[in-house]
Parts: C-alpha cells; structure tokens; sequence
C-alpha cells in the first residue's frame, strides 16, 4: 500500500532545528487543532510542574495514574479529562487566569479533527500527522518516488492510492483522496502554510496513472511553484546524492514557540514521528545536503517543461 502521505509538502526551515526559545507567537488566525493543542497544553503542564518543584511521579499520583501515563500526557501524545487537568492545575498552585485558558485549551483537544469524519480512509498511525500538518508553519521534505500529496492532482492522487488498493481491496479509495484533496486547505487559507519540497526527478518521470494523467500533474506542479509559499526543487537523476535519507523524510515547523520541530518517516502501515533534537539535527542536515544538491528553485519550471516534453 502506498504510504498516506504519498506524498506531503515541505517547507522553508531557514535556521537549525528550533529549540523552542524566541520563537514568535503565532499568528492571527492560527488553528492549532487538536493534535497540536494537545502537545501545547502538556508542553506548558510540564513547565507549571517543574516550576512547582512537583516530581512527575507525585503528579501522576494526584491523577491516580502511572509515570509512563504523565509522561505521554506532558508530550501530547494522548487525550486530556477535565478532571486531569483541573486536578493538576490545583497541584500547581496555577493562578485563576491559567486555570481558565488551560482548562479551554483541555476542551478544544478533545475536539475532533476534520479527518475523523473520514473513518478507516485514516489509519490511526496518519491521524497525527494530519493535526501536525494543519498547525505547522513551515513543512519541508523530500520525495523519492511520488510527487507530494500536499502538490497532488485529484486524477495522480487516485493513481497512486489505486496501486496499493488491490492489496486491501476494503479500502475506499475514494475517500482516501478526499482526504488528500481536503489536505491540500492549508496551502490556500489567509495564512497559508510554506511549504518547500525536494523531489526525485524519477518520481516525476514516472507517468502514474498514465501519460495524461502524468502530464496534468506535471501542469499542476508548475502552477503551485509560482505561488510564493511553495517552492520545489528536482535531485537530478544525474547528481548522486551525498545526503543519507533512505526514503521520504518530512520535517514540521510550528508557531507555537512551546511545540518543537518534528520529523516524520512515513512507510507503507507505519511511520515514526521523531522530536528528539539529535534526531532533529541529524534530519536537518540531511534536508541541507538534498536541497543543495538538487537544483535551484528558479530551476524548477524549465525542468518541469523538459519532463513534459519528453512523456
């Protein structure tokens, strides 16, 4: 099966793996959503525990829960109850203010994202990515063998999902690309997200789902490159790379100055999402290499109409 993200964007990090210090607050009109906000609200528990002096095995204590448990909760990484947090907050001696903002932020969480309308067309190992993607800034990645589902034709997106469907014939392909096609927002709200992507020029000689199919695909992707938040460059097939990135990699950059850089390594019923700063630093790197090495963006559209040519 082709992976989910077959495949994302990226986006311009300009400076090294973010530390989470002096980074701007976000911008009007930023919608977090609920996977970001989760990791907000324990990003910022976390912080009110340690200024407590509170262990995280006492605060686990006061929620009637494990270590491991506040350990997932202070990284985002499961849903937040109201008594949770409510229970916490008082542990920590947090002020009336905090309180309230924290207790909405515990509500909005908990809302559904958009993508849950969609049922099994989401696997639950994607669901994340896709509230990491609707909050980031800034996505950058790179692409070997598809162009990515953020830059997508509808016709390309069903070519591609179609390859892997014949492996599960219970997938509803349809919806898959309806949750591609609706991912795609993000590049044309009033805050659009800036997306920077790397792609092998075999994924773009590749004619999925056949010459036409490939062509208006090629179309698409010159359109996208003129708009100033998205740029794309191709590793020519002649340049060997000297960067080390076993297949797609896809880095995410937040507004929030609490949520870190994270990677995401997609394969075909699995990915890894990676926050760690050696892992982010080791990733950034390698994006470096890919970009340099490709060529430039200006580039870009005369390769795209060469490629054209020669389908």
């Amino acid at each position: 099966m082709p992976p989910q993200g077959c495949r994302h964007g990226a986006g311009d990090i300009a400076g090294p793996p973010d530390t989470g210090d002096g980074r701007a607050e976000p911008a009007a009109g930023y919608e977090a959503g609920p996977t970001a906000m989760r990791m907000l609200l324990g990003a910022r528990l976390r912080k009110l525990r340690e200024a407590a002096g509170v262990s995280r095995e006492d605060a686990a204590r006061a929620i009637r829960g494990s270590e491991s448990k506040m350990s997932r909760l202070e990284l985002g990484r499961i849903s937040f109850k109201l008594r949770d947090v409510s229970d916490l907050l008082g542990l920590y001696r947090a002020g009336e203010d905090e309180r309230g903002t924290l207790l909405t932020m515990a509500r909005e969480a908990n809302a559904p994202g958009w993508w849950q309308a969609y049922g099994d067309a989401v696997p639950a190992w994607f669901a994340p990515y896709l509230g990491l993607e609707q909050a980031a800034e800034i996505i950058r990645s790179y692409e070997v063998q598809f162009v990515p589902g953020l830059l997508q034709t509808p016709g390309y997106a069903r070519a591609v999902l179609e390859i892997g469907a014949g492996d599960n014939p219970a997938l509803d392909v349809a919806q898959q690309v309806s949750v591609r096609i609706r991912r795609q927002r993000v590049l044309h709200r009033p805050n659009p997200l800036r997306l920077w992507a790397v792609i092998d020029e075999a994924a773009l000689r590749r004619p999925i789902g056949g010459a036409a199919v490939a062509r208006a695909q090629l179309e698409h992707l010159i359109e996208m490159t003129r708009l100033s938040h998205v740029n794309v460059q191709i590793a020519p097939l002649r340049a060997g790379s000297r960067a080390v990135a076993d297949g797609p990699v896809t880095m995410l950059r937040f507004p929030a100055a609490e949520l870190p850089d994270m990677v995401y390594l997609e394969q075909h019923t699995t990915a890894a999402y990676l926050s760690k700063p050696a892992e982010r630093l080791y990733y950034w790197n390698v994006m470096n290499r890919l970009a340099t090495e490709a060529l430039p963006p200006a580039d870009t559209e005369a390769m795209l109409r060469q490629i054209l040519r020669e389908l």
